[in-house]
């Protein structure tokens, strides 16, 4: 089987086996991160039991990169990436501590929060170098499995790290120790994480050239910079089109998220148990992972015959069959099995959307290219939440709701179906690298 035969090809490569051990290992931390903001954010009993408290929770977690997010992707292009690698994750070590500290003494508050925003902020900055460094150590051929296994098993190194940080919390009472001790062991990872980046080689990752001017210069140019590099997307055709059917799939598929979090914590459990919520949510996660893995298996198998472009609207259409099963029944395992499915087809667009941002656009414009993919990712999940707090009950399950998601699935899927399968040659391109 060729998907077998490329996994194999993909092992010898040394490069990108040192790149993905970066990956997974920075995942796990990610997860045992957010593990321990989540109970703090969506499951502790005074906190966002409610469609507006859970959509104000995640404007704070998201928000920030949104609005930085362009500012990455200028210095994605003009430092060494694996220099960011490095330093990103060390610096990240200092923050998480420094967020565990605070809880321990002085409870959570605004200190917290805001070392908990420049700490996520921080994860997807890295997110995007590591999806920016991937065709310099994997050839073209390879890219499609390559983005099936590298973004897939950093997920599941997250989920992983989410499971670690949940049964480590539970070592201790409840209390901001036990979430606190979670962020301290995630802290040591962080370093692990930064340590193996300096296995890669210091210009291995690119860019070519990087620029450097001052932090004052680089900030001047983030406007010349990013229009000249939208405009390239654009004129390219299939980087822009794929990137704006992620957003179109993030923003449903983050709403069903936001119900997932009431449903376990108000429906699924009692309202004032919120451990018995958070373990209930657990299994949802759990089995969103398990799509998570399968598509790593299927879309290398399927998105190989149908190609990227077609693998995006044959996910978004099993989207689509997926609500219509959680618009019929909201018992459990009605939930687990949707949860899965959305896992499957979701991280089945986002494997073929990074595969085509990859291969249709230069080395010296990737960086951006994902700083605004993640800026999309995040802003479609902060619109997700405002419009759920918005239409959603407090329970999180309605039949209308869930219903008019599954059409919005459809008519993506139509849409992007209409539009360029191969990139057009982009006039922008040197006005983008100068």
């Amino acid at each position: 089987m060729r998907a077998i035969a490329d996994l194999r090809a993909l092992w010898p490569l040394v490069g990108y086996r040192r790149l993905l051990a970066v990956r997974l290992v920075s995942q796990l931390a990610d997860g045992m991160f957010q593990v321990g903001l989540a109970t703090v954010f969506f499951f502790s009993p005074q906190n966002a039991s409610t469609a507006v408290g859970v959509a104000a929770a995640f404007a704070v977690l998201l928000l920030p990169f949104t609005l930085v997010g362009p500012f990455a992707g200028v210095f994605l292009d003009r430092w060494r990436r694996r220099q960011v690698l490095v330093v990103g994750n060390a610096v990240r070590v200092g923050f998480t501590l420094a967020t565990a500290a605070l809880m321990v003494t002085a409870g959570v508050g605004p200190g917290v929060y805001v070392l908990a925003l420049v700490t996520l902020s921080l994860n997807r900055y890295l997110l995007a170098a590591l999806s920016a460094s991937l065709p310099r150590v994997v050839d073209d051929d390879l890219l499609l499995t390559a983005n099936a296994v590298t973004p897939t098993l950093g997920t599941v190194a997250a989920f992983v790290g989410s499971g670690l940080g949940f049964v480590i919390g539970r070592l201790l009472p409840a209390g901001q120790g036990r979430d606190a001790l979670a962020l301290v062991v995630a802290a040591g990872v962080m370093a692990a994480a930064s340590a193996l980046a300096l296995r890669l080689g210091r210009d291995q990752l690119g860019p070519d050239e990087p620029v450097t001017t001052s932090l004052r210069g680089s900030f001047a140019a983030v406007t010349h910079d990013l229009a000249a590099a939208a405009r390239y997307l654009v004129e390219r055709r299939t980087p822009a089109a794929a990137l704006g059917a992620m957003a179109w799939a993030r923003l449903c598929y983050g709403m069903v998220f936001v119900a997932a979090i009431l449903i376990s914590r108000n429906l699924l459990a009692d309202p004032a148990d919120s451990d018995a919520g958070l373990t209930t949510f657990a299994a949802v996660l759990g089995a969103t992972a398990v799509g998570f893995a399968l598509a790593m298996v299927v879309t290398p198998v399927l998105g190989r015959r149908t190609g990227p472009h077609r693998w995006i609207v044959v996910c978004l259409l099993f989207c689509s069959a997926a609500q219509v099963l959680l618009v019929m029944s909201v018992a459990l395992p009605a939930v687990l099995a949707a949860a899965a499915a959305l896992g499957l087809a979701a991280q089945g667009i986002k494997i073929a959307a990074d595969t085509i941002v990859q291969r249709d656009t230069v080395d010296e414009v990737r960086g951006r290219a994902f700083a605004l993919y993640d800026v999309l990712y995040n802003g479609a999940s902060v619109v997700a939440a405002a419009i759920a707090a918005l239409v959603l009950p407090d329970d999180g399950w309605s039949r209308p709701v869930l219903a008019v998601l599954a059409v919005a699935y459809v008519v993506g899927a139509l849409a992007y179906g209409r539009t360029a399968t191969e990139p057009a040659p982009a006039r922008a391109t040197e006005a983008v690298i100068a």
